[in-house]
């Protein structure tokens, strides 16, 4: 090991494990509240020959999490004609459960109804469906209120009372420590990777066959980094082995959507910004159903009508996106530390231009505008400033809204726009906030004093801390420019490596210049067999 990444990872605060992680370690899926009474409940779905309707959203989480479940629930024995999924449209339904899906249950004969990436607070919906005795098993990662609905289970890692019940009856300090540990880790999973710890807990009962289910970590891999998660713990094991399964994929709609996509090498930023943009924009600007069907299409026929049909609304979301900065940008932002703006944009790119006002004035964003006589918006932060506290402490100025500290969803009725943007602009100063700007700019990792200590050697170590995301970016080092040998560096440039890379051995001493820096093609991986064994 180079001196070089040892540091870094000293820094880091990584351990050997990190490097390596083995699937065995998951965290063991009993630990997620109510696992036990789900998995009981699916179990009396498949012997009683049920109709199971599985409830999802329309983002990438949550379009990778209803295939995850759909294929989770085949691979346990229901059959497919006793098996569909329904989608929320994002201007008709908004987020979470829709009253559609208490009709389409009647209507259908389901006897279950299973969500994912939503659930824990639509107590309305989950109750007409238990009225009209039609049982519901909630798995989502949102967080949830004091009181749960009364489903069958509410599968929620971030449920107020996981820790007490992980803890339940543990009396060794061990046990209790490492229980500790591992709640905290499953607090990071996306939608997608609660559904699949239901696929881990029913492969621990017998219904699914040892291995079958770590085919959906390529799904499990993209909705985690789509979502923003942080890919340390459970989630840097979950997408370790999803890098793996991708480049493996068996999904002929992933693999037409990634030629589509013109994907050089599978890392996290083709995901992020090749794979997840197409997939996202079919419930932006139409239905999330389009992206559904490239997940779960068999037919290469259909995967490449249904890619093209991404493509076009990507252009479409690209289009609809850059009109609406540039309008923003004309017309000004003001002064506030909050930015709260209204105007009449596409609904389904809100959160996108909420976000690259963030990236452009460095300050929490909120972007609105009028859909039948109300506005409905996203926003976007960063750092301290937690939207999900926002809206809490705005309640009376708004209809509703929901989310996460660094994006959410909010409605607000017209006549109350200027005080929800005035109350939203007092709650933030109120948190006296300090130096905000560190968690936006680049922050080197650490200081490489020698050209010859960037080596092939160094490239290949940095391969081994992928895939990079939230919680273990891209390492960024200081890198010395200077004359001679013996003078000291006369400037400092922070500059990224990214593997793979040619890197050519360079000391001061020999250039003034910076090492040059090509990408070559991906090295080969492992068989899928061989890697998540």
């Amino acid at each position: 090991m180079s001196k070089v990444f040892e540091e870094l990872l000293r820094v880091r605060g990584l351990e050997a494990g990190f490097l390596s992680p083995k699937y065995e370690d998951s965290v063991d899926p009993w630990v997620l509240p109510d696992m036990k009474k789900a998995v009981e409940r699916i179990q009396r779905a498949v012997s009683r020959g049920e109709k199971v309707l599985i409830y999802g959203d329309y983002d990438v989480d949550g379009v990778t999490a209803s295939t995850v479940l759909y294929d989770t629930l085949r691979l346990a024995g229901v059959s497919p004609e006793n098996l569909e999924i329904m989608l929320p449209n994002r201007f008709t339904d908004g987020y979470g459960m829709s009253k559609k899906v208490v009709q389409r249950a009647k209507e259908t004969g389901v006897g279950l109804v299973m969500t994912v990436d939503c659930g824990s607070r639509n107590h309305e919906i989950i109750e007409e469906l238990k009225e009209a005795e039609i049982e519901v098993i909630v798995t989502d990662h949102h967080e949830c209120d004091e009181r749960l609905p009364e489903a069958v289970a509410v599968v929620n890692p971030k449920r107020k009372d996981a820790l007490e019940l992980a803890l339940e009856g543990v009396e060794s300090a061990q046990e209790r420590r490492e229980l500790e540990k591992a709640v905290g880790e499953l607090r990071e999973l996306a939608g997608v990777g609660v559904a699949f710890k239901v696929a881990q807990a029913l492969v621990l009962e017998g219904m699914i066959p040892a291995g079958q289910e770590k085919w959906l970590l390529d799904l499990v891999l993209i909705g985690t980094v789509c979502d923003s998660m942080v890919l340390r713990g459970e989630n840097r094991r979950l997408c370790f082995y999803g890098l793996k399964v991708l480049e493996k994929t068996r999904r002929p709609g992933l693999r037409e959507l990634m030629r589509e996509a013109a994907v050089k090498r599978l890392d996290t930023e083709a995901i992020g910004f090749q794979i997840g943009p197409r997939l996202n924009a079919a419930g932006r600007m139409e239905t999330a159903e389009k992206a559904l069907g490239v997940l779960m299409t068999a037919k290469k026929t259909e995967a490449a009508r249904l890619v093209m049909e991404l493509e076009e609304l990507n252009r479409r979301r690209k289009s609809e996106q850059q009109g609406a900065v540039q309008e923003i940008m004309k017309r000004g932002v003001g002064d506030e530390p909050v930015i709260v703006e209204e105007g009449e944009w596409h609904e389904g790119v809100l959160g996108i231009i909420a976000g690259r006002l963030v990236e452009e004035f460095r300050r929490p964003a909120f972007v609105l505008t009028e859909v039948d006589g109300t506005l409905k918006g996203s926003g976007r932060s960063f750092g301290e400033f937690s939207l999900a506290e926002a809206l809490e402490r705005c309640r009376e100025h708004i209809i509703g809204g929901g989310g996460h500290a660094g994006a959410c969803g909010v409605k607000v009725e017209k006549a109350k726009f200027e005080d929800f943007k005035r109350a939203v602009n007092e709650y933030y100063r109120s948190l006296e906030l300090e130096d905000q700007m560190r968690f936006l700019g680049v922050r080197e990792d650490l200081e490489v004093r020698e050209f010859g200590e960037l080596t092939l050697e160094l490239v290949e170590e940095l391969r081994k801390l992928e895939p990079y995301g939230e919680g273990n970016q891209e390492p960024v080092f200081l890198l010395p420019i200077g004359g001679t040998a013996v003078s000291f560096p006369t400037l400092i440039l922070a500059a990224r490596i990214k593997a793979p890379s040619t890197v050519k051995n360079v000391s001061p001493a020999t250039s003034a210049k910076s090492p040059k820096i090509t990408h070559s093609p991906p090295m080969p991986s492992n068989s899928i067999s061989k890697a998540i064994s």
